[in-house]
């Protein structure tokens, strides 16, 4: 069995009517739509949290030093492949 909690929100007379127009296109209860568009929003606040914390964990971007490093490593593999072929 589910477990339900029942709340009680107050919205401006604009949206409800909106609310209720959608319900009915959808055959859907006001309930129901009130659920999925909550169940939205949390889905796309946590992609979007996780979102953040990949481009923190890529924000580390290699000092002038470290990319003078690579670029010198870049070069040397470059010469080692020409080299084979």
């Amino acid at each position: 069995m589910a477990n339900n909690i029942k709340t009680a929100i107050s919205l401006q007379k604009s949206l409800f009517d909106q609310v209720e127009v959608l319900a009915h296109e959808l055959k859907i209860s006001r309930s129901r739509l009130f659920v999925l568009a909550l169940e939205e929003f949390v889905h796309r606040h946590q992609n979007q949290q996780l979102l953040e914390q990949i481009n923190l964990a890529y924000d580390d971007l290699p000092d002038p030093s470290e990319q003078e490093y690579l670029a010198r490593m870049r070069s040397q593999h470059r010469q080692i492949v020409e080299d084979e072929w």
